[in-house]
Order: C-alpha cells, then sequence, then structure tokens
C-alpha cells in the first residue's frame, strides 16, 4: 500500500494541475474570443480592446472629445476589417518588406521627429509602448501601402493629351498647397436617389452643426467615413493641383479656418476645413557640361601601372598640342562610345557620369585639360568645351503634371478600391 501513496499523489496532482490549465484556458478565451472573422482570419476580442484604447489615448492627444462608445467602437472595428482584409491580400499577392526596408522606415520616423532610433525607442518606451509590437505595427503599414500601390496604380492610365490639358489649365500654373481636414459622409449601397438623398441630408446637418460651432475635428471622429476619421479628419498638406476639381471648387474662396458645404464626389459628400496654404512655385534650372576624354583602361594586356603611365605620357604631349585631342582619344582611349568622336561625350548632368569624373568636371574650367585622374574605369584626361545653364521647368512641369494627375486618381481610385474590396470580404460578427 506504502507503494501507491506515491502514485496516487502524482495522480492527484496531475489531476489539479489540469483543473488549473482549463481554468486559465477559459479565462484565456473568454478574454481573447473571437468577435469577427474576415475572410481567413479572425479579429480578437483583446486586439480590439487594444486598437480602442489606443484610438482613444490618440483622440485625446489631438485635444478632440470623444465620440460615443457606440461611434468609436464601430469605427475602429471598421478599420481593423480593412486593415485585415489588406493584409491578407498582401500576403496573397508576395508582397513583403525587407530588414532592411522596415529599419531605413523607422529611422526616417525618428529622424522626422528629431531623435536617434536609440531615443525614439526609450521614448515609445516611456510611453508604455511595446517597441516590437510598434515595428510590427509599421511593418504591416509598409505592406499596405505596397499593396495600395500595386492595386490601385494598375486602374489608373494617364494619356498625353490629360497631361497638355492641365498644364494648360489653371491648376497646372500653381504650386499652390493647401493643408486640409475633411468629413466624409458616404452613399450606402446600393447607390439609389433614396439613398443619396439620405447621406446629403446628414451632411447638411453637419454642416449646419459646424456653422453653430461645433469642433470639426469632434464631427470628423463621431461622424466621417473616411479612413482618417480618427485623426479628427486630418489629410495634412495636399497640392491643389492633385486634388479633384470638385473639391478645389469647394475649397475656392475659402480663407483659413473656414470650411466648405457639402460637397458631391464618387465617394460620397465631403466638408472641408481649410487649415493653412502656401505657395510653392520655382524655377528650376540645371547646368549641363559638353566634355570629351580620354580613357586607358587596365586589361590582361595593359596592368594598373602601364595604363596610369599611358595617360601620364598622353597628357604630357596634350600640354604642348591641346589640339590633338580628337586624334589622341581616336587612337588610344579605351572608350568605344567616344573614342570615334574624338572623346566627345557631348552635354551631360550631375548624376550621370561615376563621382570621380562629375568631381574633376565640375572642379574645370572650359578649355583645361584636367591632370589623369582615376575611376573603377581606368584612368581618364578630360577637357571641359562648354557649360550652360538650362531652364528645365517645362520639362519638370511635365513630369509633375504626370505625378499629380497619377496623383488625383490615386486618391480617387483608392476609395473605390477600398470599397470593392469591403464589399467583396467575407465578415461575420460572432
Amino acid at each position: 500500500m506504502l507503494s501507491i501513496s506515491p502514485l496516487k499523489k502524482l495522480i492527484n496532482f496531475t489531476f489539479i494541475t489540469s483543473l488549473l490549465l482549463l481554468s486559465q484556458a477559459v479565462v484565456a478565451s473568454s478574454l481573447d474570443r473571437i468577435i469577427a472573422v474576415v475572410n481567413d482570419d479572425v479579429i480578437l476580442a483583446s486586439d480590439f480592446t487594444d486598437s480602442l484604447s489606443r484610438a482613444s489615448s490618440q483622440i485625446r492627444q489631438q485635444g478632440a472629445k470623444l465620440p460615443s462608445q457606440q461611434v468609436l467602437q464601430s469605427q475602429v472595428m471598421e478599420q481593423m476589417i480593412l486593415r485585415s482584409i489588406m493584409l491578407q491580400m498582401a500576403a496573397e499577392q508576395g508582397i513583403k518588406v525587407t530588414d532592411r526596408q522596415l529599419n531605413a522606415t523607422i529611422s526616417q520616423i525618428a529622424q522626422n521627429n528629431g531623435m536617434s532610433l536609440a531615443k525614439f525607442r526609450e521614448a515609445l518606451i516611456a510611453q508604455g509602448q511595446d517597441y516590437i509590437v510598434t515595428r510590427e505595427k509599421i511593418k504591416e503599414d509598409i505592406l499596405i501601402r505596397q499593396l495600395q500601390e500595386s492595386n490601385v496604380n494598375q486602374r489608373i492610365q494617364i494619356s498625353n493629351r490629360e497631361v497638355k490639358n492641365f498644364l494648360s489649365s489653371r491648376a497646372g500654373e500653381s504650386n499652390a498647397e493647401v493643408l486640409l481636414s475633411d468629413i466624409l459622409i458616404t452613399i450606402p449601397s446600393p447607390m439609389t436617389p433614396s439613398n443619396i438623398k439620405t447621406a446629403k441630408t446628414k451632411a447638411d446637418a453637419i454642416y449646419q452643426k459646424l456653422v453653430n460651432g461645433a469642433k470639426f475635428a469632434n464631427i470628423a471622429i463621431s461622424s466621417s467615413s473616411a479612413a482618417n476619421a480618427l485623426n479628427g479628419g486630418d489629410m495634412g498638406w495636399r497640392k491643389i493641383a492633385e486634388l479633384p476639381s470638385s473639391l478645389v471648387s469647394a475649397i475656392s474662396g475659402l480663407k483659413v479656418d473656414q470650411f466648405s458645404q457639402a460637397t458631391r464626389t464618387p465617394s460620397g459628400f465631403h466638408i472641408l476645413l481649410l487649415r493653412d496654404s502656401r505657395n510653392a512655385n520655382a524655377t528650376l534650372n540645371i547646368q549641363k557640361t559638353k566634355v570629351r576624354h580620354i580613357l586607358i583602361s587596365p586589361s590582361e594586356i595593359i596592368s594598373a601601372a602601364q595604363a596610369k603611365r599611358t595617360a601620364a605620357q598622353l597628357y604630357q604631349r596634350l600640354l604642348k598640342h591641346s589640339d590633338h585631342f580628337a586624334a589622341l582619344a581616336e587612337e588610344f582611349s579605351n572608350d568605344p562610345g567616344s573614342s570615334s568622336q574624338g572623346g566627345d561625350l557631348g552635354w551631360t548632368e550631375n548624376g550621370q557620369m561615376v563621382p570621380e569624373f562629375e568631381q574633376v568636371m565640375n572642379s574645370n574650367k572650359v578649355g583645361q585639360i584636367s591632370l589623369p585622374f582615376e575611376s573603377r574605369f581606368g584612368w581618364h584626361i578630360l577637357e571641359v568645351l562648354e557649360r550652360k545653364t538650362v531652364d528645365v521647368s517645362n520639362l519638370a512641369k511635365e513630369n509633375q503634371a504626370r505625378n499629380i494627375i497619377g496623383k488625383r486618381k490615386f486618391a480617387e481610385e483608392k476609395d473605390n478600391w477600398l470599397r470593392e474590396i469591403r464589399a467583396n470580404a467575407y465578415v461575420e460578427f460572432k
């Protein structure tokens, strides 16, 4: 009997331990229960609670008024659903973020806040935030941005006619920027006359609240359907030319701290607050240099020392007969692209040549033959033939116009794309 006693104790201990583990699992499951299924992913109660807490803290830091718990929960849940959908899509499409890319982004965020990476990490910990969790969230943000760029940009086409029309328009004449906040009232699906009227009525009621003194950020948090709602509707600085024409018309004539009436767009009805404005017009000039050179490259036949010696000998010949440059280039230069042209490289600008070449080219005067110098290609002798300053504003404006039109279309298409992926997703609330 004495030999059985330890066994009984072991069985009793195991049974009690199992009960404790089971009770802990029950408690954990009740705290971390699934509250929504989004396609192949789930949203846990604990994650939802954390997101609510962060959103509340963010709103308080902005000095805005917290909306009702129901409204806040709805806004946060919708953001989490969209985020889950996009992260799943990123995984399906094989979009990845390298450690180098992530580290560079975090370093840039730290720099933007006037901190080193170490100080940024310390600041996060001091605020009670987990650095590893923050790092993972930044990684997810990068994934989402890359997903949006990949999927939305392929829906955008920009014709030469659009660029030409833009440049001839008033928008193309200015680089003016505005700091905006936005309240968006979306039109419920399907887009029937009744639903459009309902959304317009709601937007007009919100406009009246603003007229009566309601704080814009508070209304944005409690009523806007835009992705930036919990940021008080902050859109940041935007070039006027990048905004849809309907929104440009809406803010036209507004003074700083004034807001627009409800304006219809494909997304719904927008009310915009003009917080600031600035002008960024500038003329863009670049320096071009016409240059020719002789290149002596080491090879299996010519050693590095021999290449250097040959370049020095050619330089001595050029000091006596500078007019022989083209002939010597044709005879001795190892640059196949320019030797037949007497070493002529045509007009160049910074960024086109290796740094060693550009440094000598930029420091030499017109007509001056340089001392031999080395780059990874071998030993060079160059002569600056001519310099000129070129106004490339028109070319820059053309590229900028294409970029602006792309951004304008991206903003519109992104809203459409987000609605589509949300509508096509399987979402079940538990």
